[in-house]
């Protein structure tokens, strides 16, 4: 099997999953099987919602991340330039795709740093993969991806089932824990541990939170199958049946509830983002109210972009973010940590108490 290099895998990451449906196939996110009860006396006027948020020091309009995608390759300098644009534009934080690439060669540096040039004042993230992480010997090199995107945080993202299918995937974990460990203790930014859409359980949360994470994205199952992306990139898919792995992970609200507990119970100075399936603003409403601090996207708005430029990203961010404000008034909570652990929200077909 002919093997391609880091640049052009990475471009056939984002044309795969801006022209073919990568999508779980019959596993959701979970958040349909979630609702807000209505409050009909909210007490308060749309006027006083105010989404505002802290993440990383910084003030967003909206508690809000267009997570990590893409860069490492020539088009990627524009992708990431608009997409920055556009977060600086909203006050929404913004994460870079792997940067393997620049540790690799300086050729598509640019396709990185771009991103703080065109988005002085946002919460960026800086990103690299497990395998990376679990060789390294010190933190010099990595201390250089995060300052190639003037990084607020760095996220290191576990993977193991896509490099599992990938056909030149890395499949090294042992002592992914001690590299982050490493970081944690010595990077001059947070570091924050994400999935990249299998889903983070109780027991690896708290073996990151053990390490001293205080970060952590569940990029749960039921959005972009990122076993499928690499299914279809496969040469021998035809030989030997992979789709059984396509739908493999834990959804993003279950992952919610594992993840949320510690954060509750444990360890309050966590932050959780919620990711994964998240393509609407009810979805981030209720991401909040199952505890999350932030919530991230990533396919949904690159494909805004890819399809219609920045005027439909645009149109994107502000449908998801009026359909939140609007979950928040109808259900009274006129701030974020209002909205947070919302009473309002149940499981569908829950029966509600009588009321005396």
């Amino acid at each position: 099997m002919k093997r391609r290099t880091t640049t052009s895998r990475k471009r056939d990451h984002v044309e795969l999953t801006v022209k073919k449906d990568v999508s779980f196939k019959t596993k959701t996110s979970g958040f349909e099987e979630w609702e807000f009860v209505h409050n009909a006396l909210p007490e308060i006027n749309l006027s006083d919602v105010d989404t505002t948020t802290m993440f990383l020091g910084k003030k967003l309009s909206f508690p809000f991340m267009i997570s990590c995608m893409t860069g490492g390759y020539l088009e990627a300098e524009k992708i990431n330039r608009q997409l920055a644009e556009v977060c600086e534009e909203y006050h929404l934080a913004m994460g870079v795709g792997s940067q393997r690439q620049a540790i690799e060669n300086k050729l598509y540096h640019r396709s990185f740093s771009i991103v703080r040039s065109a988005a002085p004042s946002i919460p960026i993230i800086g990103n690299i993969g497990a395998p990376e992480v679990a060789v390294l010997k010190d933190i010099s090199s990595m201390q250089k991806l995060a300052d190639l995107v003037g990084a607020d945080a760095f996220a290191v993202h576990l993977n193991p089932l896509q490099e599992f299918l990938q056909p030149e995937g890395n499949t090294n974990f042992r002592g992914v824990l001690q590299g982050i460990e490493k970081l944690v203790k010595g990077l001059s930014v947070p570091i924050i541990v994400k999935e990249i859409g299998a889903g983070i359980s109780f027991d690896v949360a708290q073996r990151l939170t053990d390490v001293g994470v205080r970060i952590i994205d569940v990029a749960g199952a039921g959005g972009t199958s990122w076993a499928g992306v690499e299914i279809l990139r496969r040469a021998d898919r035809k030989e030997i049946n992979w789709n059984p792995l396509w739908d493999w992970g834990i959804r993003t609200t279950d992952a919610l509830q594992e993840v949320v507990p510690l954060k509750k119970n444990i360890n309050p100075s966590l932050t959780i983002i919620s990711s994964g399936g998240i393509s609407n603003g009810i979805d981030c409403a209720k991401s909040i109210a199952l505890g999350a601090d932030m919530t991230a996207s990533a396919r949904p708005m690159i494909k805004a972009l890819m399809n219609g430029g920045k005027k439909e990203l645009r149109k994107k961010i502000e449908q998801i973010m009026l359909e939140c404000k609007g979950a928040m008034f109808l259900t009274g909570a006129p701030s974020i940590e209002k909205l947070q652990f919302n009473s309002h929200l149940q499981k569908i077909n829950t029966v509600i108490p009588a009321r005396s």
